[in-house]
């Protein structure tokens, strides 16, 4: 047998009991019998095997009870312990069954409530859950938002090398077109010295011309063969002379011609590539501003992902000891009205928490889809 005294009773139990109350400190309310100590006379006594006995006797028991120590020292104990809960009078004896019966009407409200609250607790359980797998979802979506984010740095460092090729290309472009306009200038000047020597050689050809033909009227018939000493034949020598001059000149000068025809191509040629890498650079430029402002703003989301996440988690964490200590309650077989105010203030905080997630499910729900809408776009950009 194991006993409790409990005011002016001496409840007894199993054996098996005694481990039970050693664990959790609370005694059960249906013990196997209850003997009411009030005006009862408890002294010691001597019985066979049973050096360390204790008798209790009252005139209106219908015998004697006796109980064993393992011990004198546990004896004595046991004699004070009863003899100071005997003082008690024999009424309260009148009033063990109506505490008994008191306990059972709470035991069966304890277990009522015991049953609504594992029924809310499955609820909030499960709400834990649901809580648990967008915790998992937000990791997945950091996740992602990370390798997108070294995407973009991985791009940015792409179009900046290719930005600063074009930025030399440009200026092998502007040099090449500076020296193509130097030399259009020299063959414009060139061409200019050409056409005016060539006036001047036609105006020389038209004076010989005129003089040739006044010398051929005025001067008689030659008597000698020899026409190297005749003034005429050097007019016509250097009227020769004069003619592949100008032939010489007009030849270079359809040559710087047709330079400078070519160089007017090259010219083009080069304006339309450096407008081609003019414009590859600014669309180079606002893709890399694009490419920023996204940058900026991914890293923005993180950290409003880290926050809500953390924010999550110290929930999670609240309801989750909210929750244990709700537990604790439950598979407790002793409630006073501390405790019982306890668990009502667990369930109030619990109620408050997911009241907090039903509120805010439909934002943080379509915050995971919106920065998702936003990696994908980019991605089909």
């Amino acid at each position: 047998r194991f006993f409790i005294i409990k005011e002016s009773f001496l409840l007894y139990y199993a054996e098996s009991e005694k481990k039970s109350f050693e664990s959790n400190k609370y005694f059960n309310i249906h013990p196997k019998g209850v003997i009411p100590l009030g005006g009862c006379i408890v002294e010691p006594k001597e019985e066979p095997n049973m050096p360390y006995a204790i008798k209790i006797s009252h005139e209106d028991f219908h015998g004697n009870i006796v109980l064993a120590a393992e011990s004198e020292f546990e004896q004595a104990q046991w004699l004070e312990m009863l003899q100071e809960s005997g003082k008690v009078t024999w009424k309260n004896a009148q009033l063990g069954e109506a505490m008994i019966e008191s306990l059972e009407a709470q035991g069966l409200q304890l277990a009522k409530e015991k049953q609504e609250y594992l029924d809310k607790l499955m609820e909030e359980t499960e709400e834990l859950c649901l809580q648990r797998e967008q915790k998992e979802e937000l990791e997945r979506l950091n996740q992602v938002l990370e390798a997108e984010k070294h995407r973009f740095e991985e791009v940015v460092r792409e179009l900046r090398l290719e930005q600063e090729q074009i930025r030399r290309e440009l200026e092998l472009t502007a040099h090449s077109l500076k020296g193509v306009e130097e030399e259009k200038k020299e063959l414009r000047s060139l061409t200019q010295s050409l056409q005016k020597t060539l006036e001047e050689l036609s105006l020389e050809k038209q004076q010989m011309l005129e003089m040739l033909e006044e010398n051929e009227s005025q001067l008689p018939p030659p008597t000698s063969p020899s026409k190297e000493q005749s003034p005429i034949w050097g007019l016509h020598c250097s009227l020769r002379q004069i003619e592949e001059k100008m032939q010489q000149l007009l030849e270079e000068k359809l040559l710087a011609e047709k330079r400078m025809k070519e160089n007017e191509e090259r010219s083009r040629a080069l304006e339309e590539e450096r407008e081609f890498y003019s414009s590859q650079s600014r669309a180079l430029q606002n893709s890399l501003s694009e490419l920023t402002a996204e940058k900026q703003q991914t890293e923005r989301d993180l950290k409003a992902e880290v926050k809500v996440r953390m924010d999550l988690e110290k929930r999670l964490r609240e309801a989750e000891e909210a929750l244990q200590s709700l537990e604790q309650g439950l598979n407790s077989l002793d409630c006073n009205k501390e405790k019982e105010e306890k668990m009502k203030a667990d369930v109030s905080n619990l109620r408050k928490f997911f009241e907090e997630c039903i509120r805010n499910a439909e934002l943080e729900a379509k915050m995971p889809v919106i920065m998702k809408n936003s990696v994908y776009i980019h991605k089909a950009a």
